[in-house]
């Protein structure tokens, strides 16, 4: 009779407080008050009250329905039957713009059950939202489309400040740990293409370690990553969810996330956010990426207005 050994019990460095605050109060009422469903507490992300205190929420969008499986994730998955909110992208447009967030993360659950997997409304939604608040910086997260070109080409056209889309995981372990119908490769190709349609998209991926991947496979998931011009990258603790998800199979120490952040940021890459607590859309990078991309908006604006006055100038000499 085999004996089952008893779970590691989880290290102290994966230990948070309880999130509180006044800023935090704040948004998880205007958000329960809205009726808008975020990541934040759907995973329970331990990040939660650092990240709502600082102005910054992750949005999910197209119902908490997944048409993927993967072994790692707690969404439910399932059918939707091509069931969507046509007024959804308006609604989560309106809601923001009436909140005081600076840095709003838009993320959605796989939607293979539509004809376009959810691209044009995810398009809609972002397009919106930049409409209705001009200052917000906004993120996006999104699936692979299968990786057809024009449904990522789409999305990029939606101009988010920052698009990204994560491998997970080293490849090895990918068909492990991964929807069959999403690939390493395929995910690569993504980020690639983002690049193809705007190189001045800011593009992003995330991995998780602990899953039972090597020094090797990260590093070369690493230069990956670079070459196909991944500008920030995250690293974080894999936790496992519920007993039917994949076990954890190490607890990295917070002295080996900061190696590997010493190692991608030697790189090139230009953000990473590493330590165990750390997730996708990790608020540390958001502070970093928004001073980056204020700096990209005020020199925009300061060409536009010196091409404008360049061209009065030529005018008037003209006359």
């Amino acid at each position: 009779m085999s004996v089952k050994k008893p779970l590691t019990p989880k290290p102290s460095w994966l230990k948070v407080r309880a999130p509180q605050g006044e800023s935090y109060t704040r948004i998880r009422e205007m958000f329960g008050d809205l009726k808008l469903a975020t990541v934040c507490q759907e995973a329970r992300c331990p990040n939660i009250g650092e990240c709502w205190a600082g102005g910054t929420a992750t949005i999910m969008i197209m119902g908490e329905v997944c048409t993927r499986g993967c072994r790692f994730c707690n969404v439910k998955t399932g059918n939707p039957k091509g069931v969507l909110d046509q007024f959804e992208p308006e609604k989560v447009a309106y809601s923001i713009s009436q909140m005081n967030l600076q840095y709003v993360v838009i993320t959605t659950v796989d939607r293979d059950d539509l004809p376009d997997q959810g691209a044009e409304h995810f398009y809609r939604t972002v397009t919106t939202m930049k409409k209705l608040s001009p200052n917000l910086i906004v993120e996006i997260l999104a699936g692979d489309f299968r990786g057809d070109r024009d449904l990522v080409y789409r999305l990029t056209d939606a101009r988010p400040d920052v698009y990204a889309h994560n491998i997970e995981t080293v490849e090895r372990l990918t068909p492990k740990v991964r929807d069959p119908r999403a690939g390493y490769r395929q995910s690569l190709r993504v980020l690639e293409m983002i690049k193809e349609r705007d190189a001045t998209r800011y593009t992003k991926s995330s991995l998780m370690l602990g899953l039972g991947e090597t020094d090797e496979e990260i590093l070369q998931s690493l230069k990956d990553l670079r070459e196909v011009g991944c500008d920030v990258v995250t690293f974080g603790q894999y936790l496992q969810p519920t007993p039917r998800h994949l076990k954890v199979e190490d607890y990295v120490t917070p002295e080996k996330f900061a190696e590997w952040q010493k190692t991608a940021e030697d790189m090139g890459f230009l953000y990473v956010a590493s330590g165990p607590l750390v997730r996708s859309s990790y608020r540390a990078g958001e502070f970093f990426m928004k001073g980056i991309i204020e700096k990209q908006r005020a020199d925009e604006l300061n060409k536009n207005i010196l091409e404008t006055q360049q061209g009065k100038e030529l005018s008037q000499h003209g006359n």
